[in-house]
């Protein structure tokens, strides 16, 4: 089964996939509204303007993993998200990345080794996972990379080259 394969559901509940970005170069972020890091939501929207017409998209997967630091409604974490961040980029719903309740997806990603050779558990809100067009996962950044890193913003460039 290919990542596109695996079911999921948009922050308003219709069924979803990441099929239905097939072809895209993908960033896919557990994200959360209350935390220290929450304000990586900017650096992710401008990364969504900047490359989005070059076959690029942010995805956004709320988690309430660590710490209850997104303990919101989907209505509340729609209108937090616009209305502070300005976020165009698609939203799903709140799932789990670590443990027994594991969304499948995640359950993938995790698989991944980030740049220092380590895979397991997703270490804390705003970890991001690089997709490349072809449906395969290209790289992982720990939560303290910013989105405009530039390790990250290269690792983007290439994958949009390719």
């Amino acid at each position: 089964m290919s990542l596109y394969d695996i079911p999921l559901r948009t922050l308003t509940g219709e069924a979803a996939s990441l099929a239905d970005h097939k072809g895209k170069v993908l960033l896919l972020v557990n994200v959360a509204s209350k935390c220290g890091l929450t304000p990586q939501y900017a650096g992710l929207e401008r990364l969504q303007q900047r490359y989005a017409e070059r076959g690029f998209t942010v995805l956004g997967f709320p988690c309430n993993q660590f710490m209850g630091q997104e303990p919101g409604t989907a209505e509340e974490i729609q209108t937090f998200c616009s209305t502070t961040y300005g976020v165009s980029f698609p939203l799903f719903e709140k799932l789990d990345v670590n443990g027994d309740e594991r969304h499948p997806l995640f359950a993938r990603l995790t698989e991944t080794a980030d740049a220092a050779g380590e895979a397991g558990d997703v270490q804390w809100n705003f970890e991001k996972f690089l997709i490349a067009a072809d449906g395969t996962v290209a790289g992982r950044f720990r939560p303290r990379t910013e989105p405009e890193a530039d390790e990250l913003i290269a690792a983007i460039e290439a994958q949009l080259q390719a």
